[in-house]
């Protein structure tokens, strides 16, 4: 009687071990899952940050654009110009908001490099026209546009820190085995293209 007593406490003993196991298993499961949902989530944020910041820039470009035809009286030829120049504006704010990698935004903002070397082409001169210098609102679209491609770089940066930050996590044993269960891939930085470590330059001169 005693032994069947002593093997039914030592069932108890096993089977309570083996679902504390399991329980710390799952504890560790869940601890880990909601870690890489906390810094994919952190990465969503500064993604989002990095955007509006893009997004930014392809609005002012459009509006800077439309304070200049509205102020300044053109040849034909020159109002058709900006025309285009507008359209191909309105064209790459469609393509920042349709960007949804930073290659496809990285490819947007150099449609709007393009739009802005477009304009440069125009040569208008600021100083022949007093009424446009004069602009509060020209003047406060350049100061924007100006703060906003260091906003972009700032933002850029932060983004590509946390991205670096949720690779490590992801890649790191036993984070990367945890990862491939869950389905936590690597993500992509943002890189330079040639030449774009330069702001472009004044849609004015």
């Amino acid at each position: 009687m005693a032994k069947k007593q002593i093997k039914s406490n030592n069932t108890k003993w096993i089977i309570a071990a083996i679902i504390g196991a399991i329980v710390l298993i799952g504890m560790i499961f869940a601890g880990s899952y909601n870690g890489f949902v906390t810094v994919d989530e952190s990465v969503n944020e500064k993604w989002a940050n990095v955007q509006s910041a893009y997004q930014r820039r392809a609005d002012l470009i459009p509006n800077l654009v439309d304070t200049v035809q509205a102020a300044v009286k053109f040849e034909q030829e020159t109002q058709t110009k900006i025309a285009a120049v507008r359209t191909s504006a309105v064209a790459a704010q469609q393509a920042v908001q349709q960007a949804q990698t930073p290659e496809e935004l990285t490819q947007a903002s150099n449609q709007m490099d393009s739009v802005i070397s477009e304009y440069n082409g125009l040569n208008i001169n600021v100083e022949s026209y007093p009424e446009l210098k004069a602009t509060e609102n020209f003047l406060s679209l350049q100061d924007e546009l100006a703060g906003t491609e260091n906003r972009i770089k700032v933002e850029r940066d932060i983004y590509n820190t946390a991205v670096k930050e949720y690779n490590l996590k992801v890649r790191r044993f036993p984070g990367n085995i945890l990862a491939g269960m869950f389905g936590f891939d690597i993500k992509t930085m943002f890189q330079a293209d040639a030449g774009t470590e330069k702001a472009p330059s004044n849609l004015f001169d």
